[in-house]
């Protein structure tokens, strides 16, 4: 898509603080962040929320998930626990139309909205 904040900074037109990269996914700092670490995992396919998957896109929804725990780990967060939040178009709380996953640990979360 070519105005989606998420599709360009997968594609570097816009920086980013870059924590992961695959040829499938992109993870960044959110810029407002809700806990100490807050991640969020992006697919670089342009899918606008979670009521647009489809069959296809099954795999790349695990692997979404496998590089957020992988991420917990590697940030230190996975012992103690964290929260993995998908909101799904506006009455969800999403405000980005691009599918995302947001990681979000180092204290305890309790009710945080993203």
């Amino acid at each position: 898509m070519k105005d989606c904040l998420f599709c360009k900074i997968a594609s570097k037109e816009l920086s980013s603080k870059i924590e992961y990269e695959d040829n499938d996914l992109v993870a960044f700092k959110d810029i407002h962040p809700k806990a100490p670490v807050h991640i969020l995992i992006v697919p670089k396919k342009h899918i606008s929320s979670v009521a647009d998957l489809n069959d296809a896109d099954e795999i790349l929804m695990g692997k979404m998930i496998m590089v957020a725990k992988k991420i917990a780990e590697e940030k230190g967060i996975a012992k103690n626990g964290y929260k993995l939040i998908f909101n799904v178009r506006s009455h969800g709380g999403q405000i980005i139309d691009h599918i995302h996953l947001h990681l979000l640990g180092g204290e305890p979360i309790g009710k945080i909205i993203v």
